[in-house]
């Protein structure tokens, strides 16, 4: 019969590659993966494909009821060989063979069972000519080519070898052979959708087809939020594994203090980050604007930390910042997105955000990632110290891999944000109000606006309104009241009275579904 070959290694592709020279694998048919899977570290068992008994699988996304499905797929004898949500797959879809389905038929019977974003492709040895691959909230595209057919994330990642392609959308899955594609719905709907030629540019394809980079950049926020949580996560044992983190438990009991220190939108994530490190280590922190820490006396002492956050790692206020607490002895950990840089060189302990480039004048991915990075620290810290329970910790971080999902069905409809943008496109300011965490978001809501559309504009704590800016309102100032349901909502209600009450016009960002706001 047939077999598949499998070859994985740990670090760069160089070291894939090499294990390939002295391991070709032949054969007409295969996948793989270059990336980490988002639960449990980095490691050989830990990466793609996966396998249990003939099927073999990789998969972009999380899973997000993975414990329970692992749990009662333990208790009906399947053995796992590694910490990830993606071998929940594997094991499901042969579970199905076993009981006499064939491939397409066992993948469709799983996707209703499963929670959360995937893209997969699936092989078996017992059908060695096709791949069956599924999608939900997780990108996937199809190449078609002369006698093969190729399947990818992204269309320049198959520039090379075709321009025709089919894009699959939400709960729809294909089978793939080397003569074509058989699309159908999860539900078993069989359907034709004619391929695209894509005749994009050099240019074009590295804007990914959007019209400008900052919009590529708005888009690729879900993507980078994985990649931010990839090989850093484990529900199992509630922990989170920083792979450049080597502070040990007595150090980090150690701490405290903690300074954190930033410039701009990275300032923004800081005040955030405090919240998190907080709530869930109980270490008082400080969050400076890195010029202005600088030229103050800090009391910064060997038990202090300090953290930087900067999305190039070149910010030279953050630079000169973190220096100034190194030579007062603090331990120094910085977030920042681009490896080597100036500030992760400089520092003891660094958390890449792995956001990518980000050549838009906006910071949208960099600063969802850091804000996530943040409350990674914030929760290894707190487990370092006791103040969180692996429970706790498992919720948190289960809910933390159900944002990338999140984030990613509301990008799929930005209707009522254009007919909003039409509406006020004259405004010439605008007021941005939250309260708690939603504060500094408020900041940086103004800070966009200010950076993209040159509108002035100013963010403020919901309960300082009534101090200074209510005088501003009147029927020609938008107001942007940030008002999730949660523990402000009733205050920043009564602020959103308030505005209403001197003829402001409110432009609310409420919880999906709330009527009464």
């Amino acid at each position: 019969g047939e077999q598949t070959l499998v070859n994985r290694t740990v670090g760069k592709l160089v070291s894939l590659r090499e294990e390939l020279k002295h391991k070709p694998l032949s054969g007409t048919l295969g996948i793989g993966h270059t990336r980490w899977a988002t639960h449990g570290r980095p490691s050989e068992e830990n990466a793609h494909p996966h396998t249990a008994g003939p099927v073999t699988v990789v998969h972009n996304g999380i899973v997000e009821n993975h414990l329970s499905l692992r749990a009662s797929l333990e208790a009906r004898g399947h053995v796992f060989t590694s910490e990830t949500d993606t071998e929940i797959f594997s094991h499901c879809i042969r579970e199905k063979l076993d009981a006499g389905l064939d491939l397409t038929a066992a993948v469709r019977s799983i996707l209703n069972d499963i929670e959360g974003s995937y893209a997969i492709a699936v092989i078996s040895s017992t059908e060695p000519d096709k791949i069956v691959v599924a999608k939900n909230a997780s990108p996937l595209v199809i190449g078609l080519g002369d006698g093969e057919t190729f399947l990818a994330s992204d269309i320049p990642a198959l520039l090379h070898h075709t321009r025709d392609f089919i894009y699959l959308h939400e709960q729809e899955m294909a089978v793939v052979t080397a003569d074509g594609v058989e699309l159908s719905t999860i539900d078993g709907e069989v359907f034709e959708r004619a391929p695209k030629h894509i005749t994009w540019t050099p240019s074009q394809a590295e804007k990914g087809g959007y019209k400008h980079f900052m919009l590529k950049e708005i888009h690729e926020q879900p993507r980078a939020m994985v990649d931010t949580l990839r090989g850093r996560i484990s529900l199992e044992t509630g922990d989170v594994h920083l792979e450049d983190v080597t502070l040990d438990d007595a150090r980090v009991k150690a701490i405290d203090r903690i300074y954190l220190c930033a410039c701009g939108t990275a300032w923004h994530a800081g005040l955030v980050g405090k919240r998190f490190i907080e709530q869930w280590a109980r270490i008082p922190v400080e969050v400076d604007l890195a010029s202005e820490f600088r030229y103050r006396d800090p009391l910064v002492t060997e038990n202090s930390l300090f953290i930087a956050v900067s999305q190039s790692g070149e910010t030279a206020d953050t630079l000169a910042a973190l220096k100034e607490a190194k030579r007062r002895g603090a331990r120094v950990l910085s977030v920042c997105n681009v490896m080597e840089s100036s500030i992760a060189r400089e520092s003891d302990d660094i958390v890449y955000t792995h956001a990518g480039p980000e050549i838009g004048v906006a910071s949208t991915k960099a600063f969802m990632t850091q804000m996530l990075a943040l409350n990674l620290v914030a929760l290894f810290l707190g487990r370092r110290r006791g103040t969180a329970t692996a429970g706790a910790v498992t919720h948190a971080l289960s809910q933390l891999s159900q944002l990338p999902g999140l984030v990613e069905h509301i990008l799929t409809d930005s209707t009522d944000v254009e007919r909003i943008a039409r509406k006020y496109v004259a405004a010439r300011d605008f007021l941005y109000l939250g309260r708690g965490e939603n504060y500094p978001i408020a900041l940086e809501g103004a800070v966009k606006l200010k950076e993209i559309s040159y509108i002035h504009a100013e963010g403020y704590a919901a309960g300082e309104m009534k101090h200074g800016p209510i005088a501003l309102i009147d029927e020609d100032m938008p107001v942007v009241v940030i008002s999730p349901q949660g523990s402000h909502y009733d205050k920043t209600s009564s602020n959103l009275q308030e505005v209403m009450a001197r003829q402001g016009r409110v432009i609310g960002v409420a919880t999906e579904g709330d009527s009464d706001l």
